[in-house]
């Protein structure tokens, strides 16, 4: 058995999400030096960037809150205003929760991650037939790629459905306190697997569940390239914005 065709779904899941944090982190600064230069008032700017994500931000919450409600876990305060953090970044919005446990607290924090990919898989695939570019992309082939982007832009809705991928995927990763209980779930997969390899079961799993497990992690692999496009396809008209802001107004932003 080809021991790297087998995992290669989590090579690409890997270099997907690298490529889609990157360009999400890159894409957000372009768009906040964009609107702080125009306006030159932080809040007034941040409430902008709230605003565009909105959809996402309302998804992102809703998902806690009602994955959280069909676990049976308490919940309290519910906010899509965004908040300025002691460390500088903005919290676009937040529901409070008590804590259930680490397996529920677990799947209450993956929630907005499984809500979102499932929408955008179903918006890029079968509303802004966006599959032929990743599979162009994944395969360099630019000709292709660029004249497949040209179709894509005359899908009826075109810019509705791009604005709400473009929302929905720049929110649906878990923050830092989503992860929080990933850690000991991670452990105990790790400790299940082990423990069933060293009882013999090994070959069974490589053979019986390590294709269907690749075949899901190339999905969201697939879902996160689709993201990282859409990303792409902003940022140069955002920084080409930001440049000539800067140049036009002698004020840059770093």
């Amino acid at each position: 058995m080809n021991y790297l065709s087998s995992f290669n779904g989590l090579i690409w899941l890997l270099a997907a999400l690298v490529l889609l944090v990157f360009l999400q982190r890159t894409l957000h600064r372009e768009i906040q030096a964009v609107f702080l230069i125009l306006t030159r008032r932080i809040g007034l700017t941040q409430g902008i960037f709230a605003f565009i994500f909105l959809p996402g931000v309302f998804l992102h919450e809703c998902s806690h809150f009602l994955v959280a409600k069909l676990l049976g876990v308490r919940t309290g305060r519910f906010s899509l205003i965004p908040q300025a953090q002691p460390n500088g970044k903005l919290r676009l919005g937040y529901v409070e929760t008590a804590s259930g446990g680490f397996l529920r607290d677990a799947l209450i924090g993956v929630a907005p991650l499984v809500t979102g990919s499932l929408i955008v898989a179903y918006i890029a695939i079968h509303q802004l037939h966006l599959l032929p570019l990743w599979d162009y992309f994944r395969a360099a082939e630019w000709s292709h790629f660029w004249s497949g982007l040209g179709e894509v832009l005359n899908v009826p809705g075109f810019w509705v459905w791009f604005y709400l991928t473009f929302a929905i995927s720049s929110t649906m990763m878990p923050s830092a306190s989503d992860r929080h209980a990933w850690l000991p779930v991670g452990l105990l997969a790790v400790l299940l697997v082990s423990l069933a390899i060293l009882a013999g079961a090994g070959p069974w799993l490589l053979e019986n569940l390590t294709p269907p497990f690749n075949s899901f992690l190339g999905g969201l692999a697939m879902i996160f390239g689709l993201s990282g496009i859409v990303h792409l396809l902003l940022i140069l008209p955002f920084a080409i914005c930001h440049f000539l802001l800067a140049r036009v107004s002698g004020v840059d932003i770093g």
